[in-house]
Protein backbone atom coordinates (compact mmCIF):
# COMPACT_ATOMS: atom_id res chain seq x y z
CA UNK A 1 0.00 0.00 0.00
CA UNK A 2 1.65 3.32 -0.75
CA UNK A 3 -1.07 5.36 0.91
CA UNK A 4 -2.36 4.70 4.16
CA UNK A 5 -3.46 7.69 5.24
CA UNK A 6 -6.03 7.66 2.30
CA UNK A 7 -6.55 4.39 3.01
CA UNK A 8 -7.84 5.24 6.21
CA UNK A 9 -10.22 8.12 4.86
CA UNK A 10 -11.55 5.36 2.55
CA UNK A 11 -12.11 2.94 4.85
CA UNK A 12 -14.27 5.77 7.17
CA UNK A 13 -16.17 6.88 3.87
CA UNK A 14 -17.03 3.33 3.13
CA UNK A 15 -18.30 2.90 6.94
CA UNK A 16 -20.02 6.18 6.93
CA UNK A 17 -22.25 5.32 4.10
CA UNK A 18 -22.79 2.09 4.81
CA UNK A 19 -24.31 3.21 7.80
CA UNK A 20 -21.81 1.03 9.78
CA UNK A 21 -21.52 1.76 13.68
CA UNK A 22 -17.83 0.81 13.34
CA UNK A 23 -14.81 0.54 11.74
CA UNK A 24 -11.11 -1.21 12.11
CA UNK A 25 -8.35 0.39 10.35
CA UNK A 26 -4.96 -0.68 10.92
CA UNK A 27 -2.48 1.57 13.26
CA UNK A 28 -0.38 3.91 13.31
CA UNK A 29 0.57 6.58 15.47
CA UNK A 30 -0.50 9.30 12.59
CA UNK A 31 -3.61 7.47 12.20
CA UNK A 32 -4.13 7.58 16.09
CA UNK A 33 -3.80 11.59 15.74
CA UNK A 34 -6.08 11.67 12.91
CA UNK A 35 -8.80 9.62 14.92
CA UNK A 36 -7.56 12.25 18.18
CA UNK A 37 -8.64 15.07 15.78
CA UNK A 38 -11.84 13.63 14.77
CA UNK A 39 -13.15 12.87 17.75
CA UNK A 40 -11.95 15.97 19.16
CA UNK A 41 -13.88 18.45 16.33
CA UNK A 42 -17.11 15.78 17.00
CA UNK A 43 -17.20 13.59 13.35
CA UNK A 44 -16.46 10.60 15.43
CA UNK A 45 -17.68 9.19 18.91
CA UNK A 46 -14.63 7.57 20.20
CA UNK A 47 -11.70 5.72 19.01
CA UNK A 48 -9.40 2.72 20.94
CA UNK A 49 -6.24 0.61 19.85
CA UNK A 50 -7.03 -3.01 19.84
CA UNK A 51 -4.98 -6.35 19.39
CA UNK A 52 -6.44 -8.11 16.93
CA UNK A 53 -6.06 -11.99 17.65
CA UNK A 54 -6.50 -13.24 13.75
CA UNK A 55 -2.69 -12.21 12.72
CA UNK A 56 0.51 -12.15 15.17
CA UNK A 57 1.24 -7.96 15.48
CA UNK A 58 -1.70 -6.42 13.95
CA UNK A 59 -2.61 -3.81 15.90
CA UNK A 60 -5.55 -1.99 14.33
CA UNK A 61 -7.62 1.60 15.50
CA UNK A 62 -11.41 0.95 16.13
CA UNK A 63 -13.71 4.19 15.37
CA UNK A 64 -17.14 4.58 16.55
CA UNK A 65 -18.61 5.94 14.09
CA UNK A 66 -21.51 9.12 14.84
CA UNK A 67 -24.61 9.16 12.85
CA UNK A 68 -27.50 12.50 13.99
CA UNK A 69 -30.67 11.74 15.63
CA UNK A 70 -32.73 10.73 12.71
CA UNK A 71 -29.60 8.54 11.51
CA UNK A 72 -27.59 11.46 9.35
CA UNK A 73 -24.14 11.31 8.29
CA UNK A 74 -21.75 13.51 10.66
CA UNK A 75 -18.83 12.90 7.96
CA UNK A 76 -20.74 13.96 4.33
CA UNK A 77 -17.43 14.21 3.31
CA UNK A 78 -13.67 13.43 3.23
CA UNK A 79 -10.96 13.74 1.34
CA UNK A 80 -7.18 13.11 0.90
CA UNK A 81 -5.68 16.68 0.21
CA UNK A 82 -1.39 15.96 0.11
CA UNK A 83 -0.83 12.13 -1.42
CA UNK A 84 2.26 10.19 -2.14
CA UNK A 85 3.00 12.11 -5.32
CA UNK A 86 1.91 15.68 -4.85
CA UNK A 87 2.49 17.22 -1.66
CA UNK A 88 0.65 20.05 -0.17
CA UNK A 89 1.87 23.25 1.33
CA UNK A 90 0.27 26.12 3.73
CA UNK A 91 2.60 28.84 5.52
CA UNK A 92 0.69 30.51 8.37
CA UNK A 93 -1.71 32.72 7.16
CA UNK A 94 -2.24 30.64 4.32
CA UNK A 95 -4.41 27.90 5.67
CA UNK A 96 -7.87 28.10 3.58
CA UNK A 97 -11.17 27.37 5.81
CA UNK A 98 -13.16 24.25 4.60
CA UNK A 99 -16.01 24.83 3.79
CA UNK A 100 -16.50 28.59 4.84
CA UNK A 101 -15.71 27.41 7.89
CA UNK A 102 -18.05 24.59 8.64
CA UNK A 103 -15.31 21.78 7.94
CA UNK A 104 -11.86 21.05 9.00
CA UNK A 105 -8.27 20.73 7.59
CA UNK A 106 -6.24 18.12 9.27
CA UNK A 107 -2.06 19.37 9.49
CA UNK A 108 1.13 18.02 10.19
CA UNK A 109 3.58 20.68 11.80
CA UNK A 110 6.04 21.14 13.53
CA UNK A 111 4.80 21.11 16.44
CA UNK A 112 2.46 18.16 15.55
CA UNK A 113 -0.85 17.08 13.75
CA UNK A 114 -3.67 19.67 14.64
CA UNK A 115 -6.63 21.42 12.34
CA UNK A 116 -6.07 24.57 10.15
CA UNK A 117 -7.82 26.66 13.09
CA UNK A 118 -5.34 25.41 15.44
CA UNK A 119 -2.47 26.16 13.03
CA UNK A 120 -3.54 29.58 12.80
CA UNK A 121 -3.31 30.56 16.20
CA UNK A 122 -0.39 28.90 16.83
CA UNK A 123 1.16 30.72 13.69
CA UNK A 124 2.31 27.94 12.02
CA UNK A 125 2.01 26.23 8.66
CA UNK A 126 2.26 22.54 7.48
CA UNK A 127 1.62 19.65 5.33
CA UNK A 128 -2.40 19.39 4.48
CA UNK A 129 -3.46 15.79 4.85
CA UNK A 130 -6.97 15.91 4.67
CA UNK A 131 -10.50 17.97 4.52
CA UNK A 132 -13.34 16.97 6.38
CA UNK A 133 -16.82 18.14 6.29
Amino acid sequence: MTDPIADMLTRIRNAVNARHARVDIPASRLKLEIARILQDEGYIQGFKLVDETAREGFRAIRLVLKYGPHGERLITGIERISRPGRRVYFGRTDVPPVLGGLGTSILTTSRGVMTGREAVRAGVGGEVLCNVW
